[in-house]
């Protein structure tokens, strides 16, 4: 009889990912820094939650709420190879790619989170 599988990481990242796509459109007019953000946060939802708060890995930080500034200075150090520990390799990996108005824009979408829930 084979082994039951380990249960996957993959649906609960695929169902974070889905649900911010599923959000719904701004206003008319030019996107937001909010709204660019919002597209940029698809990636990180698979590990902190589509709402910022660990709901998928709960070993990693929540975000949700998180100031801005701080942020933009946490994916910097991380594409800089500045910022080490646990998951600084993977962050980098993330981070690298952004340029410096995504980070602007995935911090002021991740600051609109509401961390209080």
């Amino acid at each position: 009889m084979p082994a039951p599988a380990a249960p996957s990481l993959a649906l609960p990242a695929v169902a974070a990912a889905l649900a911010l796509l599923a959000a719904p459109a701004a206003s008319a007019g030019p996107p937001t820094p909010i709204d660019l953000g919002r597209d940029k946060f698809v990636q990180c939802a698979s590990c902190h939650g589509s709402d910022g708060r660990s709901t998928v890995i709960p070993q990693y930080p929540k975000i949700g709420g998180q100031s801005a500034p701080y942020v933009v200075n946490a994916l910097k150090a991380y594409r800089d190879g500045r910022r080490i520990g646990t998951f600084a390799a993977i962050m980098a990996e993330v981070a690298k790619p952004l340029s410096d108005a995504d980070m602007e824009n995935l911090a002021a979408y991740v600051e609109s989170l509401d961390a209080g829930k």
